[in-house]
């Protein structure tokens, strides 16, 4: 038993000695290189810290897709004005800024950070990006004050779909940095709301890229998916190469420069839509029952017209001449309201019975035609059974029997 009890306390003294050791220092990690090798622009120091900032122009003689830079510089200081609700009356254009964000997730909450934000603005000379980057999570405090800071020189902020997520969720990265959020005294424009009243009808998508390729004719080459952005994010902070960083930054500058000429185009056909020369009939219906929302009638039913003379799909030329014959009711024009009725009881589709219907109130109130009244109100019954229209019949019956005894 005692050299059991020596071999044990031999093997008490060798684990106490393993635990009192210092560990092996781990070999040192490499520095990473910096991120001034693959892209263009500066380490910039703040009172936080330091980050990354990137700055590109474009000049005004230079083209994005079908559309020059100095476009942008003519629009009138109303431009924002009733996309906005009248909420952006007067606005310089050179004091509004357009942002984007690329972040390591599209879940939002307190773990999504965006790695890379992209604001955008006119100047003199053309358009002018800055984009504010982390080279590592610590770089946050830095790059939000950054930002704040350069966003003190705007009053509008324009995004897409930013409203539902940039904004939200730079308000929480500022928040877990300790910082105010910049954006309480900007006047906030999301422009996909206008984009999909403008264009739902024509296109498959409303996409950002989707409308930047059909609207304003830009076709992305070697584009980064932006599925695979924060795998890449990912992997330049494990390696520290920043090389597949160059073709983000890229990425998000088209987003920004295309928000910017979609913001040119999308103000200004519902400010004057009669001058905007749109070339796809459904846009111009789409823009039309914009123009409806906001009781434009007499712009709503040219708008109307010029779509049907465009030509448009079945089932949206339907609709349309619907749409406008009601707005041609509404207005008066009697007349012009009653040719779409009777073109819509000329062949099947779902505004046919309604069309039946409408034609036999004119008869009735108007003509005093109880038999014509009668005989539309029974077409509209086959079409579609109702107790409104069973009312109608019963009473013009009686109508008709009265008329027939005097």
């Amino acid at each position: 038993m005692s050299n059991l009890h020596q071999q044990l306390a031999e093997l008490r003294r060798k684990i106490a000695a393993i635990e009192e050791a210092p560990p092996d220092p781990a070999p040192p990690r490499p520095p990473k290189p910096p991120v001034e090798q693959w892209l263009k622009g500066e380490v910039v120091t703040t009172s936080l810290g330091a980050h990354f900032e990137s700055v590109r122009d474009w000049k005004n003689h230079q083209r994005h897709g079908n559309v020059y830079v100095s476009d942008l510089q003519d629009v009138p200081r109303d431009w924002l004005c009733a996309i906005s609700g009248g909420e952006l009356a007067d606005v310089d254009p050179r004091r509004v800024a357009f942002l984007d964000t690329e972040t390591t997730g599209l879940a939002g909450g307190s773990g999504t950070y965006a790695f890379l934000i992209g604001v955008g603005a006119l100047d003199d000379h053309g358009f002018t990006l800055k984009q504010y980057f982390l080279r590592d999570y610590e770089d946050e405090p830095s790059q939000l004050t950054a930002l704040s800071g350069d966003l003190e020189r705007y009053d509008v902020l324009v995004t897409y779909n930013g409203r539902a997520y940039d904004q939200p969720l730079l308000e929480t990265r500022f928040r877990m940095s300790r910082l105010r959020p910049p954006f309480a005294r900007m006047a906030h424009l999301d422009l996909l709301f206008g984009a999909r009243r403008l264009y739902k009808l024509q296109l498959d998508s409303c996409r950002l890229v989707h409308l930047e390729n059909e609207i304003l004719g830009v076709e992305r080459i070697d584009d980064v998916p932006g599925a695979l952005i924060p795998n890449l994010y990912f992997d330049y902070l494990r390696s520290g190469h920043a090389h597949q960083m160059a073709g983000i930054f890229e990425h998000n500058s088209f987003d920004i420069l295309s928000l910017a000429c979609l913001t040119g185009i999308i103000p200004r056909a519902f400010n004057a839509p009669l001058e905007v020369p749109l070339r796809r009939g459904a846009e111009m219906v789409g823009l039309a029952r914009w123009l409806r929302g906001a009781d434009r009638i007499d712009e709503a039913i040219t708008l109307f017209r010029r779509g049907l003379n465009a030509g448009l799909k079945d089932e949206l030329a339907y609709r349309t001449m619907w749409d406008c014959a009601l707005l041609e009711k509404k207005r008066g024009g009697e007349q012009a309201a009653l040719t779409l009725f009777t073109e819509l009881t000329g062949a099947a589709n779902p505004y046919r019975a309604g069309a039946f219907e409408e034609l036999a109130k004119y008869f009735e109130h108007v003509e005093k035609n109880f038999t014509m009244a009668l005989d539309c109100t029974e077409q509209a019954l086959r079409l579609g059974p109702s107790a409104g229209l069973e009312r109608r019949k019963l009473r013009l019956e009686k109508k008709s029997a009265v008329r027939r005894l005097l």
